[in-house]
Order: structure tokens, then sequence, then C-alpha cells
């Protein structure tokens, strides 16, 4: 099988982290963007607002 190229992250707000709102985006799995936190201006419908959004790690999943 191949190796991933991308991953799965969670932008959660940078000021309420446990907010019920999140966003999934990808992000590369390797090279040098792979080491940066990623963080970008996203809308906020529960503030009504745009805010920065930042990378958290993605909540664990039963099976």
């Amino acid at each position: 099988m191949a190796k991933k190229t991308h991953v799965k992250v969670r932008l959660v707000p940078e000021a309420k982290p446990d907010s019920p709102f999140f966003y999934y985006v990808k992000k590369p799995a390797g090279g040098e963007k792979a080491k940066i936190k990623l963080s970008a201006k996203k809308y906020n419908p529960s503030t009504r607002k745009h805010e920065m959004f930042v990378e958290k790690k993605l909540p664990p999943h039963s099976k």
C-alpha cells in the first residue's frame, strides 16, 4: 500500500477550544508543511464572527 499524502486534522476556535463547532481539514503528511501547526481564519456560527481556528489532535474514536 502507498503512504498517505494527507492527514485529517481538526481546527477549533483559538479563544474557546471546547466550543461545539469545529472544522475538519486535510494537511500534508510529510515535508516542511507537515511540521507547522495549521491556523486559519474561519467563520464561527456560534459567535457569528470570523475567528482564528488552530489545529488540535483528533479525538479518540471507539470501534
